[in-house]
């Protein structure tokens, strides 16, 4: 038996997203959408429902894209509300491995040389 009053989202009628964010507008720290993040402790009752999804998500490290597609939330709100999770020391913020140098041409074409005479 179903109540009418159950509380179900309507897509009419969004949440505004400075609720969701407590009417912060900016994020303070600084996030890529490639910046993985991975959960340090379990998420509490009294705690907001998206910050909790957060926590229960990044058991094993998501990245901020990978956070904002799952949480239907764009990418501006889930760093505000990761921003709060870096200070509260609840998620950690994992750099993204920064791409390798690719090496020079004639280093190469060395290697070839070199490969070719064995």
């Amino acid at each position: 038996m179903t109540s009418e009053n159950q509380d179900s989202w309507d897509e009419g009628s969004p949440v505004p997203l400075y609720v969701i964010t407590g009417g912060s507008g900016s994020a303070g720290k600084t996030f890529d959408l490639v910046t993985l993040i991975a959960t340090r402790s379990e998420p509490e009752p009294s705690m907001q429902p998206e910050q909790a999804a957060i926590l229960t998500m990044c058991h094993y490290p998501l990245s901020v894209a990978e956070l904002s597609a799952h949480l239907s939330l764009p990418f501006s709100v889930v760093t505000v509300l990761l921003s709060k999770l870096v200070d509260d020391e609840r998620v950690e913020a994992i750099a993204p491995v920064p791409v390798a140098a690719y090496p020079e041409r004639s280093l190469l074409e060395a290697v070839i040389h070199g490969l070719r005479k064995l």
